[in-house]
């Protein structure tokens, strides 16, 4: 048997009949197909092209095209030459055009224009993980927002959560025996935040940490002497850097980061 060929035509990038096209192919326990992708159509002319291409090879089209004149085109000459045209987007722009009461826009690639906040998205998420727990000090400079804490503060799910919503976000842990990073210092204090927690609360969490990792939750890390030797030298960090605190002890992260996205939006 002659492996199909579908052609895949849109006034876009094409990705979505394209998507759509290969959903319906593995249903066919992997069918070989080739997939022949037409993007940017402009004009009729780009559209009598792919159906004479179809037509010569018995080929099968799936299209996305937004603008009427041209869906309407390519159904009837699809049909004209006896091909098999789907059309991906019209009849579900058409219901929308009833449910909405009003006309769309007929404007290609605007599902991409939407994207770009996508894409800002999977940016600071990975900024985030870059940058999380100070792995690399030139972060601080090139963040949005810089996290400040001794361990077990939240700083990486807080730094994950406010990735979600768009920012860039580097964290820094704050211990005794490690001198802060002098880009801490160099960034602007209105970018940094603090996050202070309670000796009791800290003792709590690191205990039931150390459980969950099989390990004696009598060790140093849930010391309350040595907690409470990390929490002094965070309050002389945060004292030299002169910025926003905030007490995490009995937030969630959200609670936390929407008191820091509101902070942001009154600066």
């Amino acid at each position: 048997m002659t492996e199909p060929i579908i052609y895949v035509v849109s006034d876009s990038v094409g990705e979505t009949a394209e998507l759509v096209t290969k959903a319906a192919i593995s249903q066919f326990n992997g069918s070989k197909t080739e997939l022949k992708r037409f993007p940017y159509v402009e004009d009729t002319s780009n559209l009598d092209e792919v159906i004479s291409l179809a037509k010569l090879n018995q080929g099968l089209i799936v299209f996305t095209l937004v603008k009427p004149d041209m869906r309407k085109y390519m159904l009837e000459q699809a049909s004209k030459h006896g091909l098999y045209a789907m059309d991906v987007i019209g009849p579900i722009m058409d219901q929308f055009q009833s449910l909405y009461d009003r006309a769309p826009l007929c404007e290609p690639g605007i599902v991409h224009k939407l994207d770009e906040d996508y894409f800002k998205k999977i940016e600071a998420i990975e900024f985030a993980v870059k940058y999380d727990d100070g792995r690399d000090p030139r972060g601080i400079l090139k963040a949005d927002i810089v996290l400040v804490g001794v361990s077990r503060t939240s700083k990486t799910p807080l730094s994950q959560y406010l990735a979600h919503k768009r920012i860039k976000v580097a964290n820094v842990p704050i211990v005794p025996e490690v001198d802060p990073p002098e880009e801490l210092y160099m960034v602007s204090p209105e970018k940094c935040f603090g996050l202070k927690i309670s000796s009791e609360k800290l003792n709590s969490i690191r205990k039931e940490r150390l459980k969950s990792l099989g390990l004696d939750d009598h060790a140093s890390y849930a010391n309350v002497e040595r907690i409470n030797e990390e929490l002094a030298y965070f309050d002389k960090v945060i004292e030299k850097m002169d910025c926003h605190v905030i007490d995490v002890s009995n937030k969630a992260v959200e609670e936390t980061a929407n008191l820091i996205i509101n902070a942001i939006r009154k600066r």
